[in-house]
């Protein structure tokens, strides 16, 4: 989930992270981007195995859901950590531990010792994303799993596939004033699609990928609404949109007139090598064992 992968500063400054987590409108997206993509997420889990008594890392928790949906799926005897630089958006009473970390910056907490970690919509927004993989994979346990889930904006970069009417045009020019301002923040829009080969290089075995985009509907209505209200200021202020139009667009959204869509979000997956008796990292086949 969205999260603030670098230092949580007003966003209206001239860095840090564009999308960050102190404003009201950080929690607006929470919610919808989980109603969009959870379901997605959960199936990863399961399909990798998470279950009672797995040891679980989110990294750039953002929010709440993944964290508790982790904490349900391991059960008591598993464990669940939720870092984030800002983490005034997660609850430890929820069955998971919270923890302050930038996963580009510090050590990885309990290497080698995890059967999941994962990150949603993270690492575009990481400088050093290279450093950041090595660190999470180095906490994985050997046969463990890492899951990378980021957006390839520049893959899909519309806000309104069929661009045929004004309304859809001026979402669109809108969109890409947003993809411009995160650009201009050190945001890699083509990212997704680098996460298979970023995997292998920081290690890992059995990699694969998928894809999933909505189109349409309230969740992707309400996200995009509450993420004009989180960047308005700085659109105005690049002179890249203005008041008039951004109320249109709202008006429009708020009507239900537009059939908005998000950027894809490439799910990505590799497994930690298992030492060999002496030394060495064997690859981990499924249901081969090295």
């Amino acid at each position: 989930m969205t999260s603030s992968p670098t230092d949580p500063t007003d966003s209206g400054a001239t860095g840090g992270y564009l999308l960050d987590n102190a404003r009201a409108e950080a929690g607006e997206r929470f919610v919808w981007l989980a109603e969009l993509f959870d379901g997605v997420t959960r199936g990863h889990f399961e399909r990798l195995g998470v279950g009672p008594g797995s040891r679980c890392w989110e990294v750039g928790a953002g929010g709440t859901s993944i964290p508790a949906a982790l904490a349900a799926m391991v059960g008591p005897t598993g464990y669940v950590l939720a870092t984030d630089l800002d983490t005034s958006w997660l609850q430890e009473n929820d069955g998971y531990d919270v923890r302050r970390h930038d996963v580009a910056a510090d050590p990885p907490p309990e290497p080698g010792t995890f059967d999941l970690v994962h990150a949603r919509l993270v690492l575009v927004h990481v400088p050093d994303r290279a450093r950041a993989l090595a660190t999470m994979a180095a906490a994985l346990r050997p046969g463990g799993w890492l899951l990378i889930e980021d957006a390839d904006t520049a893959l899909q970069p519309l806000a309104c596939l069929d661009d045929s009417g004004p309304e859809q045009r001026r979402a669109n020019r809108i969109r890409n004033a947003i993809r411009e301002l995160l650009a201009g923040r050190g945001a890699e829009l083509r990212y997704g699609r680098t996460l298979p080969a970023a995997l292998r290089a920081a290690g890992l075995a059995d990699v694969a990928a998928s894809g999933s985009f909505p189109v349409g509907g309230v969740a992707c209505d309400r996200l995009e609404a509450s993420t004009i209200r989180h960047v308005r200021r700085e659109l105005i202020a690049a002179g890249l949109a203005d008041d008039a139009e951004l109320d249109a667009h709202l008006a429009a959204i708020g009507a239900g007139r537009l059939d908005l869509t998000l950027a894809p979000l490439i799910s990505a997956w590799g497994r930690a090598g298992r030492m060999r008796a002496g030394g060495g990292q064997s690859v981990v086949v499924e249901g081969v064992e090295p």
